[in-house]
């Protein structure tokens, strides 16, 4: 299966946790294509945030985290969001800065701008990865949004990504822990925004909003605070709690999973048109 959803035995309040980018199930017709090292094509993978989010149905949160990696079709993009360079027979239609970047829904390239294959792929192929791996997901995440809406009159996704601490050196000291977007809030609420920018620093971790990162596709296309759906994009700096070069967690990642476990506590029961603090969930 192309996507993983974990449920709690009580779900407190509608929030859901999900990882789209820690998949780490590499098929083998694709390893034998690319042209980069294991640890270069891991690179582009939020890899154990799904680690990271394991706690919440345990705390009264639904969970869901992709299968597929990153690099073989990016699901916090559009279906549409095509590079031409990386899908042949594609026109050159206006193309996004991500997308002209080769980090399309297809990737062209990993970090530090390494290119995945020799040369594009067939439209055949491209289209196969979204239909198999891409539209599950989005109809897994849409099922499970309705349905918390339908049952608590709110859904709150919070999307956990991480991010390379390279891609905060442009940044002036000191440069944050945490990164949160919610597209300068058309996607999710002030007060919800608040709530998680809370809970982040109660735990020590310095945290910014909308900068470098303001939220792509998944909260852009599932983010309406009007219709009570907030989606708030987290990132974590990497280097807190895994090896970027080595793609293996730091000998203390279970302290700094305590500590997320915490935040998953304080936000399962975060109910959005309440003033005051967040419900804790119930064990």
């Amino acid at each position: 299966m192309p996507v993983l959803i974990s449920r709690p035995r009580h779900w407190a309040s509608g929030v859901i946790f999900a990882s789209p980018h820690s998949g780490s199930i590499y098929p083998d017709w694709f390893l034998a294509d690319t042209r980069l090292s294991p640890e270069q094509i891991r690179s582009s993978e939020d890899a154990f945030v799904d680690r990271l989010i394991e706690p919440a149905p345990e705390l009264g949160a639904v969970t869901i985290c992709a299968q597929v990696p990153r690099c073989i079709v990016d699901l916090n993009r559009g279906s549409d969001e095509i590079d031409p360079l990386a899908v042949r027979g594609v026109p050159r239609h206006p193309l996004n800065q991500r997308t002209l970047a080769g980090l399309g829904v297809i990737p062209r390239v990993v970090s530090q701008g390494r290119p995945i294959f020799d040369q594009p792929i067939d439209r055949v192929e491209a289209d196969r990865r979204i239909n198999d791996y891409w539209r599950p997901y989005h109809q897994a995440l849409t099922a499970l949004i309705a349905e918390a809406r339908a049952q608590f009159g709110q859904a709150i996704l919070i999307d956990m990504h991480s991010m390379p601490a390279d891609a905060l050196l442009h940044l002036n000291e000191p440069r944050p822990d945490m990164v949160l977007g919610n597209r300068h809030g058309l996607s999710a609420s002030a007060r919800v925004t608040e709530a998680v920018t809370a809970a982040l620093s109660e735990e020590g971790w310095s945290v910014r909003c909308n900068s470098p990162f303001s939220g792509a596709y998944i909260c852009s296309a599932y983010g309406r605070p009007g219709k009570d759906v907030h989606v708030i994009q987290v990132e974590i700096n990497r280097s807190l709690y895994m090896d970027e070069k080595s793609i293996t967690p730091r000998p203390d990642f279970e302290l700094f999973a305590e500590r997320m476990s915490r935040v998953i506590r304080r936000l399962s029961g975060l109910q959005a048109d309440s003033p005051t603090e967040p419900a804790i969930a119930a064990e």
